[in-house]
């Protein structure tokens, strides 16, 4: 979708949900508190979101939905998630459970659904068990063949929507002996089951998302037909695992809307409240935390950027990208939260506070995008196995070709296809490959313009995030060498993998940078948010680094008051919001 038809369908849904500090708008604030309060399934908020059609953009177009783009869904959740990452998750979870048809079902079946999930029907993805975890291979699901269909028999558990959902997609053995070609998937209508067949589980209650229906459900037997079956029997784990690598790039618009949310209250706090004779914003320890937050947000907006379109540019690359957004942003993020947290002070603490009591309740749903569709282990996991070819792999003129649609806001995207997915990226990271060249990109725009210097410091310090690639490959190799069979479990193997998405991220800012320039609006794009931005990755590398000097400091704040001052949200998309009333209640 072009870059101006996503923003007003941006606006429009922030109009209609409101302002959210305002009890009177559709989606406030008071009544998300209250729901959370309660720990009760938002039901009017997802139903608020259905009639508008919001999921419908998550939905095929070729079988009666509007989906075209993934980012749109993606921007489209990231909206809501900013008012209740709560009601964001319940809601993203029936077009997550779509998924395994979208990947393998037929044309009939896909209509069937969209038709369903149109009229009111919420779905469920039913995947993990109690027992099992992350490894699917070891799922004790059963679904025996029988005349006409197939007999289901097992327990799905730590399932979202499993007790509000009318239907099921589940990932069960047709063979008894397992393994990568043992299992399939098939859906299941509840409604058309015999009273009492599906067995519905105990809600869980939860730290964070405390209105989330987090349950399971028990099979004894329960028939499905042949036409239930997704795709052939025996691709259920090649759908399941392409369905999570669509789950990890968008699961990480939660955690960028809680930390938007999260600084947008701090600001909220920060601008108006005076402390020995000054603005809070302008103390400088507390200016700089609050910039440096900001540049954690961005780095993390621009490898979601790069990780959510590249389903649609790079579908054979989705097993890195996707890994590496989902450790990486996450991880990045609650920290940022806990920082800001410092900055805002006890009124973090408030539960009754009308302005700041949503800050702590984004604080305790943020992490839910570090654990589900594959916790931090697992994700580390895949780019771990893959490590030594993604760092063999050199510059490629293909790969720079890409990496300005991946990372260019303005450019159209190709046909989502996500049967073309594949589980390996066999060397293939666009982002690392391209690099080099956006790099002598940025030097080239800094020769021809440059003020304050800030383009070339920026490029001196991404030259040397990138050089440590060498660093990477030579331990890498050492380490494979000492530890022999043992080097693809070795904590160590897992440390270098965290390094690798460091480079990731580096050129994600990088590219996001010389790439999407062009198409931004005032204040974006800044040298200097995109110096801060890449001193923030060197800090994890180098955590006891000297900060950059006060004038880069002061400039990100400019960018940073401008955004908040004009109500945009903190992302390179800069998408209007809705008007916001009175801010009394932050100045107290």
């Amino acid at each position: 979708m072009p870059k101006k038809d996503l923003t007003e369908l941006a606006v429009r849904l922030e109009n209609h949900l409101g302002d959210p500090h305002d009890p009177a708008s559709r989606m406030p604030y008071a009544k998300v508190l209250e729901y959370d309060e309660r720990e009760d399934y938002p039901y009017e908020f997802v139903n608020l979101l259905q009639r508008w059609g919001a999921l419908d953009h998550s939905l095929p177009l070729a079988q009666g939905g509007k989906a075209g783009d993934v980012e749109v869904g993606f921007n489209l959740m990231r909206l809501i998630a900013r008012r209740d990452p709560t009601t964001a998750t319940a809601f993203i979870i029936t077009s997550l459970s779509f998924m395994p048809a979208w990947v393998a079902g037929t044309d009939a079946q896909k209509r069937a659904l969209v038709r369903a999930i149109q009229q009111g029907t919420r779905y469920a993805w039913g995947l993990s068990e109690r027992n099992h975890g992350s490894d699917l291979t070891a799922n004790e699901m059963t679904a025996e063949k029988t005349e006409g269909g197939y007999l289901l028999t097992g327990e799905k558990w730590l399932i979202g929507n499993g007790r509000v959902a009318d239907g099921l997609s589940i990932h069960a053995r047709t063979d008894p002996r397992g393994g990568p070609a043992g299992y399939s998937v098939f859906v299941l209508d509840k409604r058309r089951t015999p009273a009492g067949a599906v067995d519905e589980l105990p809600r869980e209650r939860m730290h964070g998302l405390r209105g989330l229906d987090m349950s399971g459900f028990r099979l004894d037997r329960v028939f499905v037909p042949d036409s239930a079956l997704l795709g052939r029997e025996g691709q259920g784990l090649e759908i399941a695992l392409k369905t999570s690598q669509t789950a990890r790039a968008l699961i990480s618009g939660i955690a960028l809307s809680a930390v938007d949310t999260g600084l947008r209250v701090t600001l909220d706090f920060t601008e108006g409240r005076q402390v020995f004779g000054r603005t809070v914003s302008d103390i400088p320890y507390s200016r700089r935390q609050l910039t440096e937050c900001f540049a954690d947000l961005m780095v993390a907006d621009a490898v979601s950027l790069g990780a959510v379109r590249a389903l649609q540019v790079v579908p054979e690359q989705t097993s890195v990208w996707s890994s590496v957004v989902k450790y990486f942003v996450p991880t990045l993020l609650e920290r940022t939260f806990a920082r800001l947290n410092v900055v805002l002070g006890a009124r973090f603490y408030l539960r009754d506070h009308p302005h700041y009591a949503i800050h702590q309740k984004m604080m305790r749903d943020l992490p839910v995008a570090n654990f589900a569709d594959g916790n931090t282990v697992v994700n580390l996991k895949n780019i771990a196995l893959q490590l030594e070819g993604l760092l063999a792999a050199g510059p490629s003129a293909a790969a720079e070709e890409r990496a300005a649609v991946l990372f260019g806001v303005d450019q159209e995207l190709p046909l989502y296809r996500p049967w073309d997915q594949e589980l390996f990226s066999r060397g293939q990271d666009d982002a690392l490959r391209a690099a080099p060249a956006a790099l002598a990109r940025l030097r080239a725009l800094a020769r021809e313009g440059d003020e304050n210097g800030r383009l070339e410091r920026s490029a001196a310090v991404a030259a040397e995030l990138l050089a440590h690639a060498d660093s990477l490959r030579e331990r890498t190799a050492r380490l494979r060498a000492e530890l022999g069979r043992a080097y693809g479990q070795s904590a160590e193997l897992f440390d270098l993998a965290k390094e690798y998405c460091l480079l990731h991220a580096t050129a994600a800012c990088l590219h996001t940078y010389v790439h999407s320039a062009a198409a931004l609006d005032e204040p974006l794009p800044s040298g200097a948010l995109l110096l801060l931005q890449l001193e923030r990755i060197r800090r994890h590398l180098r955590p006891h680094e000297t900060v950059t000097d006060a004038a880069v400091v002061d400039e990100v704040m400019r960018v940073l008051r401008r955004l908040h001052r004009e109500n945009r949200l903190f992302s390179y998309w800069q998408f209007p919001l809705a008007e916001r009333g009175d801010l009394a209640a932050a100045r107290r």
